[in-house]
């Protein structure tokens, strides 16, 4: 997988740059409560997405990357309305107008879908059993009032197409497809209503690492297609670093660093971010493993300071007691580490 950007790509990305965004989440929190006792009174909460500021351009592809446990699907969830948030906006340009995503009543909602769709990352457990293709991708076309009847058909028989498989595939059942072909499903389910947004939940997880190469490259080629903007979510760097324009790293429910993917790639400000480009293999050069301490903390019992500290080596007396707010660097990357200014950290 290269990780070049062709100078064309690179004054696509540009000139994207100079729009407005496509996607707004501002201050974005998603708590489940913790409940004990008999009567489940609420006793605390888990902060699975706390106070996350990230933008989308149309046409690119931010990724998000953390290790399990840091809130990337419950943030890609809570900005498709799956989950319902605690707090903060998610704004969504259409045409002129822009669609605040939790305001919307039910009418709106089938105009934001249209423009919206998610691909999951199980491709066994994202399909209903008792469905055959046509009516798993024909679906959300029914749904939203999109079409019906020969209309709907044939537009699945060209999305189903464009993922892959074949037309004579419409009246088979999931049982009869491999994990590649579940997914290869799912893809044209979420493309069929031909959306601006797609988030991509780890879509290639579950996945033959064969299988991985092939999804992910259709997954460039339909985005090329169709215009399509995505928020990748994935644990693997490597595979971020391939499909992504921009990189988000999450941690702990936090954001903790956001840039360019070849800058963050090359000199990553936070520490958290350092450790997981240690993790991505090379074979040119070698290059010491960093392994942090412990776990990702009880996102319902978090540390005080820091939130990366008990597991930092280069953590100091102000990242136990304070708490490091996202800050601008350099322009398009923020951070939140106190010593993002001092600290040399090796990338890739």
């Amino acid at each position: 997988m290269t990780t070049m950007t062709s100078p064309n790509h690179a004054e696509q990305l540009s000139a994207i740059a100079q729009m407005e965004p496509l996607l707004e989440v501002k201050d974005l929190k998603k708590y489940f409560p913790i409940q004990a006792g008999f009567l489940k009174h609420t006793v605390g909460y888990v902060k699975a997405v706390d106070e996350v500021n990230i933008t989308v351009q149309a046409g690119e592809t931010l990724g998000v990357v953390g290790e399990s446990g840091s809130g990337k699907t419950t943030l890609g969830r809570t900005i498709i309305r799956l989950y319902e948030p605690t707090g903060g906006d998610v704004l969504l340009r259409d045409g002129n107008r822009v669609l605040n995503v939790f305001e919307l009543d039910s009418k709106q909602m089938h105009i934001f879908r249209r423009n919206a769709q998610m691909i999951f990352q199980d491709p066994y457990a994202s399909l209903n059993p008792r469905m055959n293709v046509l009516e798993t991708v024909g679906e959300p076309l029914l749904v939203n009032n999109i079409a019906k009847g020969r209309d709907l058909e044939e537009r699945v028989a060209k999305v189903i197409q464009q993922v892959g498989l074949r037309v004579e595939h419409l009246r088979r059942f999931p049982h009869s497809f491999s994990g590649g072909q579940r997914q290869r499903i799912g893809i044209a389910r979420a493309l069929v209503v031909n959306p601006k947004l797609v988030v991509a939940d780890e879509p290639v997880s579950a996945l033959d690492v064969s299988i991985q190469a092939q999804i992910l490259n259709l997954l460039k080629d339909l985005q090329a297609q169709y215009q399509l903007t995505y928020i990748f979510i994935s644990h693997a760097m490597s595979v971020i670093r391939y499909m992504s324009d921009r990189i988000a790293v999450m941690y702990a429910g936090k954001l903790v660093e956001l840039g360019p993917k070849q800058d963050i790639l090359s000199h990553p400000l936070h520490p958290y971010s350092e450790a997981l480009l240690s993790a991505v293999p090379k074979t040119t050069q070698r290059r010491k493993r960093i392994v942090s301490r412990g776990e990702v903390p009880d996102l319902g019992n978090l540390p005080a300071g820091c939130v990366f500290h008990p597991r930092c080596k280069y953590a100091t007396e102000q990242c136990r007691t304070a708490i490091p707010h996202l800050r601008t660097i350099s322009p398009g990357r923020t951070v939140s580490c106190h010593l993002a200014d001092t600290l040399a950290l090796e990338g890739i």
